[in-house]
């Protein structure tokens, strides 16, 4: 089992930046690929990013790609999403998630995942 808690979310205007965070406990964090996924209101939840569980591959969603950074901490049992260049419609709760052996873009891959940060985008 692992246990993933974000934080980080927040209001802020159109533009700007946030950092989001996910710590893991539990089974050893550095067996995982880690992603991170959201869902607006009346939407299905979105693959936004993924990374390898050494950290040297990363993946992302075209809507996304150039603002939003992936990485992560194994020492620290964390991954982090860097968001830039905040738009309206990236409001949604975002949520880490996490799974063994396959990278994946599909939320029904993954075995894990915490409960979700709000983020939301003033224009």
């Amino acid at each position: 089992q692992v246990q993933l808690v974000e934080s980080g979310g927040g209001l802020v205007q159109a533009g700007g930046s946030l950092r989001l965070s996910c710590v893991a406990s539990g089974r050893t964090f550095s067996r995982y690929i880690m992603g991170w996924f959201r869902q607006a209101p009346g939407k299905e939840r979105e693959f936004v990013a993924t990374i390898t569980w050494n950290g040297r591959s990363t993946y992302y969603a075209d809507s996304v790609k150039g603002r939003f950074t992936i990485s992560r901490d194994n020492a620290k049992n964390t991954v982090y999403l860097q968001i830039n260049s905040l738009k309206p419609e990236d409001t949604a709760v975002y949520y880490c998630a996490a799974v063994e052996g396959i990278i994946s873009r599909r939320p029904s891959d993954y075995h894990y995942w915490g409960q979700g940060t709000q983020v939301t985008v003033s224009s």
